[in-house]
């Protein structure tokens, strides 16, 4: 018997046939589409990979895509449904708090649920990341739960390893940083003209930062494939992907490249609609837990 249940937000990117098998319950976040004239409400709940194609399609043609922050109201949804159906333990995951302050509409939400149901005991960390590395520490919360472990016993896990989940990310068109702020519209421009892939990583503050730039494709893939050695990947926790904005391809290739460093294959997951609307379509990166903290401030 599970000693306590865990939830997460659907920036986790994890598909729902797979939070079935986990028993992972997930709050949806809500994004717009916007041609300009038209915007449509969507709700962060894809399971397909054509479904993730067609927003993908639709970024390339010019729709604009926004999200949004998960609500305090959405959260007392989720842990109210939780509490109904008799859960007296939980554990939520929330993506960085500096990409978005999820956290404390869930922390807000989970006193409003205390008032209709005071012997609940639900606590929620942040995890200074978001997408494939978010779900990844979603299935090493599972795993350890799984194994016997109490909430706070993995809680502290989690808060211990997160700033050890690397995310090595390969932007394909800088346009959809410029929008988000990341960098200048001029950078963008001059960036795409002359071939300039810029290597994202998290910071140890849970921020997205352009760490360095590289002229070519095939170099920008090779220096995130010997940062893998530089960082190590973690023993206790051997979790390593190849996260894609609908580049297959790419992801492939990437994949190519890390099984002959390394000896093996990582698995190739699809980023969402949450972040896939900040980075655009085309992205690609290695996500895994490695041996040390983030090396950047």
């Amino acid at each position: 018997m599970k000693k306590f249940e865990i939830t997460a937000d659907s920036t986790c990117d994890l598909p729902k046939d797979e939070l079935k098998e986990l028993e992972v319950e997930v709050g949806r976040l809500e994004y717009t589409l916007s041609d300009g004239d038209n915007i449509e409400v969507k709700l962060d709940d894809f399971n397909s990979e054509s479904e993730y194609h067609e927003f993908y399609e639709k970024l390339r043609n010019g729709i604009v895509a926004k999200t949004s922050i998960l609500s305090v109201q959405a959260h007392v949804d989720l842990f109210t449904k939780m509490a109904e159906r008799g859960v007296k333990t939980l554990l939520h995951l929330s993506q960085s708090y500096k990409l978005s302050p999820t956290v404390d509409n869930a922390r807000a939400a989970i006193e409003i649920v205390k008032e209709s149901f005071p012997d609940i005991d639900y606590k929620a960390i942040e995890c200074d990341t978001t997408t494939v590395g978010e779900g990844m520490l979603v299935r090493v919360a599972v795993r350890l739960r799984d194994e016997g472990k109490t909430r706070d016993e993995v809680l502290n896990i989690i808060d211990r390893i997160k700033h050890r989940t690397q995310h090595l990310l390969i932007v394909n068109d800088l346009k959809f940083l410029a929008r988000g702020g990341r960098i200048s519209k001029t950078s963008a421009n001059l960036g795409s003209l002359f071939q300039v892939k810029p290597v994202i990583e998290f910071g140890r503050d849970g921020v997205l930062k352009v760490c360095r730039k590289e002229i070519g494709l095939k170099k920008a893939m090779k220096s995130i494939t010997k940062e893998i050695v530089k960082l190590g990947i973690s023993k206790e926790f051997p979790y390593v992907c190849v996260a894609h904005s609908d580049n297959l391809a790419l992801a492939k290739e990437l994949q190519g490249m890390f099984k002959e460093e390394f000896g093996f294959e990582p698995e190739i997951r699809m980023v969402g609609t949450i972040i896939g609307a900040h980075v655009g379509p085309g992205a690609v990166a290695y996500v895994f837990i490695s041996d040390s903290d983030r090396p950047y401030d």
